[in-house]
């Protein structure tokens, strides 16, 4: 027996050696090539880039792997709870491996043998995902499970179980493209972490088994199993748990009404975001991005352009239906492929109708809700052209009173808003199209059109930086201009075709004169205007030719608008800012816009009594780049502008308004650049391929009603403000026609003129222009016999401080013509 027992132990023995010698000889094979655990003390993982608008609200969100990392310090103690009931109740205790969960799998795998499937299962612990998902690939071999036990074994003895806890919570996969739980909890309910609710909490914690699991059913047997577990370890009571099992499973994704619009805006940003930092950091980097976006002026922008394209394109004709349905089986169904076919960009409640009634007096309609309304009588009107029939699939909108319906159709014109802080430079809203969902490019940004008339403010401006002022006269006839080389003559003529003769610069600027303008160009040199044409960043490099003069060069709107941004804002340079302040994924501010030096925004820390401490000066240390006077001189008459000139129908906004229209040759351009002294506005329309909008269409008739629209609602409820009026300026009374100040009996319009001081003339007191002869100025007057009636009554005497050009530009090589 002695014996028998003796060798019993002996074998034992032997087997426990052979077995730890085998189980050496394992680890030490299957260690020789494993990865370097190390680089889980820098683990720095793939995170979202998230867009904000200026109050906070979600713009954007641009990632490989959508994930928001968050500290475990951060994470709620029963979302902690609620994965470590459902994947490894013993975190906490044991050594990253679980041996009874270990044993079950063994016996599974012997199952999975006997049936012929290779597939290996694993009683894995968070531990052991940890190092599945960091350091070792996906696959189920028998080779990959033992170099996850022994790595898993390792990484607790280096590393806290709360720093593993918290690389599992932040790289786990869930489902729905989330990466980690912050970023699932919003995808799956909409929520931030510490507003999950115990049940929704215990959803997520379900995930890792089958994330992305569809069947509501088997999602709630889950659930209620982590509900089951939680209570079992002593996490939530009984009572907790047949609440949370009692409501059913309610997800809610992110409604997109719940973010802020602005697409167009959002790619903006994407753009300039990748080009300064590259693709690695806007995708993977977790910038936090707080844009200039103002989210009210955005929706306020964007159905003002499409507002104002609906309205032109109304006046092209009805086009005909959007489809037709032959047979109407199945005919709500219908109507939803066709809208899903043709990916309609459908806004403010617009939604598919059909025909099913329609003579020359009436058409009814009918929803896929089954819902039935009429059509106006304005809009049967229209259709006549081209008929309305029974079986049309329109696009409906309901009409303000509330009652019938209109047809509408997708313009087929598109065009762009602007809207700028002129002060900053903040792009507050920007609106490429009519839809950004049929095309991303930007007519805001990428567009390069001729700016037509809208040009012509700078043009003044020069004037009044070289010695003109608003009430100067120039001589409002037709202009040729040789091109050289063989080339035609060049003749423009202003667009009606009619001429006004000596005419205040005033009066040309409202009235948008081109020829008048052309003439004054030739006076300065067309070398000045070129000046400020780049000083304000409209053009960098452009020809010296004077078909620029009325607005021939190509340009952008956001390049446009940012110049009338430093004509509002008195003559600083701004440059289009849409980033407020980026930090990176640790909080860090990487980039801040506002950069105002504030010596005095710092309280020092003995001074207790805030009562004696000055409120802080903020110094401005914009770069001026025009005399503020010339700058107001041009801005006040560009009031003239909105309130008598080509831009009047912005009266009805009762707002101290300025601004300029734009219309290039056949109209195929149309602008209108209009503000305040706190909001720059900008317009343009036109087709993507340029053609001609209409021979009647201007930037009055088509892009001023998308700024008056945008202004009703901008500016409603807020008081009219002036633009401030800088030293140096004064005020006088003057006849409109002659810029003279008015005479007794004098029966011309008399205006409020702005001059520089000392600049005003009179004929007591003539501007500091070398005097001329009376034959001088006679024989100037009688050189244009064509404008004899007009200038019959014009008083020689009282005009003798105009200096003739002919000769002086003529010696200079700036042309002939004009007077001033």
């Amino acid at each position: 027996m002695r014996k028998f027992l003796a060798t019993i132990i002996s074998a034992f023995l032997h087997c426990i050696i052979i077995a730890m010698l085998s189980f050496g000889v394992i680890i030490y094979y299957f260690s020789q090539d494993l990865p370097d655990y190390s680089e889980l003390a820098n683990y720095d993982p793939e995170t979202m880039t998230r867009l904000y608008a200026a109050d906070g609200k979600l713009l954007a969100e641009y990632a490989i792997e959508k994930r928001i990392y968050v500290p475990l310090t951060s994470i709620p103690k029963r979302v902690i709870q609620a994965f470590i009931s459902a994947e490894d109740k013993d975190f906490y205790t044991n050594t990253g491996l679980d041996f009874r969960g270990i044993a079950r799998a063994v016996r599974k795998n012997i199952e999975h043998l006997k049936g012929n499937n290779k597939a290996v299962a694993g009683g894995s612990t968070i531990t052991q995902q940890v190092v599945k998902n960091f350091l070792l690939t996906p696959e189920k071999t028998l080779s990959r499970k033992i170099k996850e036990a022994i790595l898993a074994f390792r990484i607790t003895q280096v590393y806290s179980k709360d720093r593993i806890l918290e690389l599992y919570l932040n790289e786990i996969y869930l489902g729905k493209g989330s990466y980690g739980i912050a970023a699932s909890a919003l995808n799956y309910f909409n929520k931030p972490l510490d507003e999950l609710t115990l049940e929704e909490a215990a959803f997520l914690a379900a995930l890792p088994k089958t994330p992305g699991r569809s069947d509501l059913v088997q999602q709630k047997e889950r659930r209620d199993y982590v509900i089951n577990r939680m209570m079992d370890d002593g996490n939530i009571t009984a009572t907790e748990a047949k609440a949370a099992i009692a409501n059913p499973v309610t997800m809610k994704s992110r409604d997109k009404t719940e973010m802020a619009n602005g697409d167009f805006f959002a790619e903006e940003v994407r753009r300039q975001l990748q080009n300064v930092y590259g693709d690695d950091e806007l995708y993977k980097g977790g910038m936090f991005v707080k844009t200039t976006l103002n989210t009210e002026l955005q929706k306020y922008a964007e159905d003002a352009l499409r507002y104002a394209l609906i309205e032109y394109d109304k006046r092209k004709g009805y086009r005909g239906p959007v489809s037709r349905l032959d047979n109407y089986n199945n005919w709500q169904k219908k109507l939803q492929d066709v809208e899903a076919r043709n990916k309609l960009p459908l806004f403010n409640g617009e939604k598919l109708a059909l025909v099913y009634e329609s003579s020359k007096t009436k058409a009814s309609i009918i929803f896929a809700d089954a819902k039935k309304a009429n059509l106006d009588k304005n809009t049967v009107k229209w259709v006549q052209s081209k008929g309305l029939n029974v079986g049309d699939v329109i696009i409906a909108a309901q009409n303000e009173d509330g009652k019938d319906y209109t047809i509408r159709q997708i313009p087929q014109v598109n065009g762009a808003m602007v809207v700028m802080e002129p002060g900053s430079g903040r792009v507050l809203a920007m609106v490429g199209g009519y839809s950004y969902g049929g095309t991303e490019f930007n007519r805001a940004t990428q567009a390069k059109r001729q700016p037509g008339s809208s040009f012509k403010p700078f043009v003044y401006l020069a004037a009044m930086e070289n010695g003109f002022n608003p009430a100067s006269i120039v001589v409002d006839e037709p202009v040729e201009i040789s091109q050289g080389n063989g080339m035609p003559v060049w003749r423009p003529g202003n667009y009606h075709g009619d001429y006004l003769g000596p005419t205040t610069l005033r009066v040309g600027l409202e009235k948008s004169r081109n020829a008048m303008t052309i003439h004054l160009a030739e006076m300065l040199g067309i070398e000045k205007v070129i000046d400020i044409a780049k000083r304000f960043g409209i053009y960098e490099n452009p020809p010296e030719q004077f078909s620029i003069i009325l607005g021939a060069q190509e340009t952008t709107l956001l390049k446009l608008v940012n110049a009338y941004c430093m004509l509002a804002n008195g003559g600083n340079q701004v440059t289009p800012s849409l980033i407020e302040k980026i930090d990176d994924r640790n909080g860090k501010t990487i980039l801040r816009l506002d950069k105002h030096n504030c010596p005095t925004c710092r309280i020092n820390g003995e001074d207790k009594n805030t009562a004696n401490i000055n409120p802080p000066t903020m110094i401005n240390e914009a770069k001026p780049i025009a005399d503020p006077r010339a700058i107001y001189q041009t801005v006040y008459m560009m009031q003239g502008v909105v309130e008598h000139g080509t831009a009047a129908a912005a009266r009805k906004l009762n707002k101290i308004l300025a601004g300029k229209t734009g219309t290039t040759n056949e109209s195929r351009d149309t602008w209108f650049i209009g503000f305040s002294p706190d909001l720059v506005v900008g317009t343009f329309i036109g087709y993507d391929q340029p053609q001609t909008m209409g021979k009647k269409e201007t930037g009055g008739s088509v892009a001023l009603p998308a700024f008056i629209k945008f202004m009703e609602k901008a500016l409603k409820d807020k008081p009219s403000k002036a633009f401030d009026v800088p030293e140096g300026i004064e005020f006088a009374k003057i006849d409109k026609k002659t810029g003279l100040p008015p005479t007794p009996g004098d029966d011309g319009k008399i205006i409020l003129e702005a001059f520089k001081q000392g600049e005003q003339a009179s004929p007591d007191n003539p501007t500091p222009i070398p005097d001329l002869s009376k034959e001088a100025i006679e024989n100037i007057i009688n050189d244009k016999k064509d404008f004899a009636t007009q200038l019959k009554n014009f008083d020689i005497e009282e005009h003798r401080h105009y200096k003739p050009l002919q000769e002086k530009n003529s010696q200079e090589g700036k042309g002939t013509g004009g007077l001033y």
